[in-house]
C-alpha cells in the first residue's frame, strides 16, 4: 500500500497537475494548427504554385503490381509533401510559441523595470524621526 499511496501523492502535486494540462492544451493547439495548414494555409500556396496539393506530392520508388500468387503489391512511395505540411505546422508551432514566451518575458522585464514603492514607516519610525529632527534642532 506504501507504493501506491506514494504514487498519489506524486500525481496529485501541483506541477504534474500543470504539466498534464500543458500537454493537453498543447495537443488540441497542434490539432488546430495543423488543420490551420492543412485546409487554410496550404491552399492558396498550393493554387499560386500553379494548383499543386503538397499531400499528393510524392516520388514513386516502385510502381504497384502484382506478385507471383496474384496478389496486388501496392506501390513504393516517399511522401514528401505530408512532410512539407508537417514542416510548416512545426514552424507555425514554433513561432507561435516563440511569440507567446516572448511577450511573457516582457512582461516580467516590466514588472523587475518599475520599482517598487517603498512601505510607508512604522509609527516607531515616525516617532524616532521626530525625537532626532528634535535633538538636531536644540543642537
Amino acid at each position: 500500500m506504501g507504493m501506491i499511496k506514494e504514487f498519489k501523492e506524486f500525481a496529485m502535486k501541483g506541477n504534474v497537475m500543470d504539466m498534464a494540462v500543458g500537454i493537453i492544451i498543447g495537443a488540441a493547439f497542434g490539432k488546430v494548427i495543423t488543420s490551420f495548414v492543412k485546409d487554410v494555409l496550404m491552399p492558396p500556396i498550393g493554387l499560386l504554385l500553379g494548383g499543386v496539393d503538397f499531400t499528393d506530392l510524392a516520388l514513386t520508388i516502385k510502381e504497384a503490381g502484382a506478385a507471383a500468387d496474384g496478389s496486388v503489391v501496392e506501390a513504393v512511395t516517399l511522401n514528401y509533401g505530408m512532410f512539407i505540411n508537417t514542416a510548416v505546422d512545426f514552424l507555425i508551432v514554433a513561432f507561435a510559441i516563440f511569440m507567446m514566451i516572448k511577450a511573457m518575458n516582457s512582461m516580467k522585464k516590466k514588472e523587475e523595470v518599475a520599482p517598487a514603492k517603498p512601505p510607508e514607516p512604522t509609527k516607531e519610525e515616525v516617532l524616532l524621526t521626530e525625537i532626532r529632527d528634535a535633538l538636531q534642532a536644540k543642537a
